[in-house]
């Protein structure tokens, strides 16, 4: 059984400068980014697009990249909510049976995670599906600490 700390951090790119997004990054220490978004490509993720990110880790902060899609909620779980068709606690309550459900943990060891950071879009991690993900893996990994950047 593993005793020493896994530290975790978690990051939402809106409404962030390049600037601002890497020096918070780099002051936390951060190694890897591991994306939990579900549309990372899109116009609207700038600086953060999956195409791009891996280069300016690397180079800004050598840091490396890691998409986990079995992390993201589902379309249809995302379009409800942001719709107001379910509230906070029901999206909470089905992203967490999806995540179980795809045991995306699997994915994951603790060497992985140390010094990783969640990435999301949402500005703050408190209706954030990025909390809810490191809130889990906490669970499987009680020495998992929480961070949001």
């Amino acid at each position: 059984m593993r005793t020493t700390a896994i530290h975790v951090f978690t990051i939402g790119a809106a409404g962030k400068s390049a600037e601002r997004f890497f020096s918070l990054l780099a002051g936390a220490g951060v190694k890897r980014v591991i994306d939990v978004r579900l549309y990372n490509s899109s116009q609207l993720a700038g600086y953060t697009k999956s195409r791009d990110l891996p280069f300016f880790l690397k180079s800004i902060l050598h840091a490396d990249y890691l998409h986990l899609a079995a992390f993201a909620p589902t379309k249809e779980l995302l379009n409800d909510y942001k719709k107001g068709q379910l509230s906070w606690a029901e999206y909470e309550r089905r992203y967490r049976a999806t995540i179980e459900q795809r045991r995306a943990d699997l994915e994951l060891s603790p060497e992985v995670l140390d010094r990783s950071c969640l990435l999301c879009a949402e500005p703050t991690a408190d209706h954030c599906h990025r909390r809810l993900a490191a809130e889990h893996l906490q669970q499987i990994w009680p020495e998992l600490t929480i961070q949001h950047l």
